[in-house]
């Protein structure tokens, strides 16, 4: 799952929301046949058209300066994985209803972020949002600088997701929201005032949200935990990652389903250690961690010796002491 957050994929976000509205309606503008169109919704609506969309959020400015944001746009784009698991469990039709469902699930995500107690749900924000089933090349895609294709042809495979336009203003026009604030609320006070926002919290609860409602489980290296600890991590925490690579990599039918619900402990707040996952399997009665592990991975079995041997040492102090 990826997601993002931007100003807009039309250039600023400090004047009108018209431009990136427009932008939005591209494919309806393909449809030349009489293909029904692809409507705008927000809560408990499916119907909402784009000149509606861009009146409200336009209107929705109040005390906001000529230089202040006006608005957002959330990105939500299942993986190619992701969309084929949908397909197969609801169906194509019903697939693209449960795609918004979930992105107001995201956006609900989104309002709690900012810990103010007057924004608790998606029913307190003004946003829209629209399903797109494409993506098309543009002049940074490396096949375009080969001349393999051209710029504006469709992506291959499932393209399928989710565009959505926030705006700065809460629904009753007179809260400031910015997830660009990202105090994590460090300054009380600034807090307080503008509200706060961890964007890496919000990813992960969105892909969380995600497994939640479809009961969809996620691999390792589909985790967004994954992806930041092989970016930035420590090498020991990377080494914790590779066991459990091994690990997936060696799985049955029949250790499978005790592995993905172990492996829902880790996450960003999780402490990457040998012996934090020795624990979480241990505590569980699973002998996963041990027995997947084969002869031929004896650095890590070393590993794992070493930190049984330093927890017992750890523990045999304290008693001493």
């Amino acid at each position: 799952m990826f997601i993002n957050i931007t100003n807009s994929e039309t250039g600023s976000n400090k004047g009108s929301s018209a431009g990136l509205v427009e932008y939005l309606e591209k494919e309806n503008k393909l449809k030349t046949d009489n293909t029904e169109k692809e409507l705008w919704y927000t809560n408990d609506r499916y119907d909402v058209s784009h000149q509606e969309v861009r009146v409200k959020l336009d209107n929705n400015v109040a005390k906001l300066c000529k230089t202040d944001d006006k608005f957002f746009l959330v990105n939500i784009s299942p993986s190619e994985k992701e969309i084929f698991f949908l397909k197969e469990k609801y169906g194509k039709e019903i697939l693209q209803q449960k795609l918004k469902e979930y992105a107001t699930a995201v956006m609900d995500a989104y309002a709690l972020n900012f810990k103010k107690d007057s924004i608790t749900s998606s029913k307190d924000l003004l946003w829209f949002g629209k399903l797109e089933y494409f993506r098309y090349y543009s002049i940074t895609d490396e096949k375009v600088k080969n001349g393999e294709v051209n710029i504006g042809d469709i992506k291959e495979g499932e393209q399928m997701h989710l565009q959505i336009i926030v705006s700065r203003k809460d629904i009753t026009n007179k809260i400031k929201l910015s997830p660009k604030n990202n105090s994590r609320g460090k300054n009380t006070e600034h807090s307080a005032k503008f509200g706060q926002f961890d964007n890496l919290a919000f990813k992960e609860n969105s892909e969380k949200l995600f497994d939640d409602m479809f009961d969809y489980q996620r691999g390792l290296k589909e985790k967004l935990v994954y992806s930041i600890t092989m970016d930035k991590g420590s090498v020991e925490e990377k080494k914790v990652l590779n066991i459990l690579e091994q690990i997936e990599d060696k799985l049955n039918e029949s250790t499978k389903e005790e592995y993905f619900k172990l492996i829902e402990n880790i996450s960003l707040d999780f402490s990457l250690d040998l012996e934090n996952i020795i624990e979480v399997f241990d505590s569980k009665g699973s002998g996963l961690l041990t027995s997947l592990l084969t002869a031929e991975n004896n650095e890590y079995n070393e590993n794992i010796k070493f930190s049984k041997k330093k927890k017992l040492r750890r523990n045999i102090g304290l008693n001493i002491n």
